[in-house]
C-alpha cells in the first residue's frame, strides 16, 4: 500500500503571526465522512473532524514557521518551510504527497501528472517523495 499524505498551510493571509501547515496520512480502513475544504465548514464541524483525524489517521503533523522566519525569508518561503516541517514530522514516511498550492517545498520532486479529482479536488501539485527525507536539523 502506498502512503499518501495531504499537505496544506494556513496563515499566509493575515498581516501578523506565524504560518502553519499540516500533513496527514489518512487510513483507508477508517474513512472520515465530511472532509472538505475548511473554508466551507463551520468551526464546530472543523473541530469534530480534527478529533476524528487525530484518532483515525495513520499519521498527522502540524508545524509552523515563526514571525522571525517570515521576516527573514518571506511569507512564501516560510509557508514552504512549514510544509516541509509538517511532512518531516509525520511518524511514518509517505510515498507521495498531495500539496494544496501552486508551489512545491524545496527537496520535493514534482510529478508531471495531476491526481484524480476524487483524491483531492483542490490539489494543485502531486509529488512523489521516496527520495526525500531531509535530516530534521535542516528543517529548523
Amino acid at each position: 500500500m502506498s502512503l499518501i499524505c495531504g499537505v496544506d498551510e494556513a496563515g499566509r493571509g493575515p498581516l501578523a503571526g506565524a504560518v502553519f501547515a499540516a500533513a496527514v496520512i489518512l487510513d483507508p480502513a477508517h474513512p472520515i465522512a465530511g472532509l472538505a475544504d475548511s473554508k466551507v465548514l463551520s468551526e464546530s464541524k472543523r473541530d469534530k473532524l480534527a478529533e476524528q483525524i487525530k484518532q483515525y489517521a495513520l499519521a498527522w503533523s502540524i508545524a509552523s514557521a515563526s514571525v522571525d522566519e517570515i521576516d527573514r525569508i518571506n511569507i512564501l518561503q516560510a509557508s514552504m518551510l512549514a510544509m516541509s516541517r509538517a511532512i518531516a514530522g509525520l511518524s511514518c514516511v509517505p510515498d507521495e504527497a498531495l500539496i494544496d498550492g501552486n508551489r512545491v517545498p524545496k527537496g520535493l520532486a514534482m510529478l508531471k501528472h495531476k491526481p484524480s479529482s476524487r483524491a483531492m479536488p483542490r490539489c494543485r501539485k502531486f509529488l512523489r517523495l521516496p527520495f526525500w527525507r531531509k535530516p530534521r536539523a535542516m528543517l529548523n
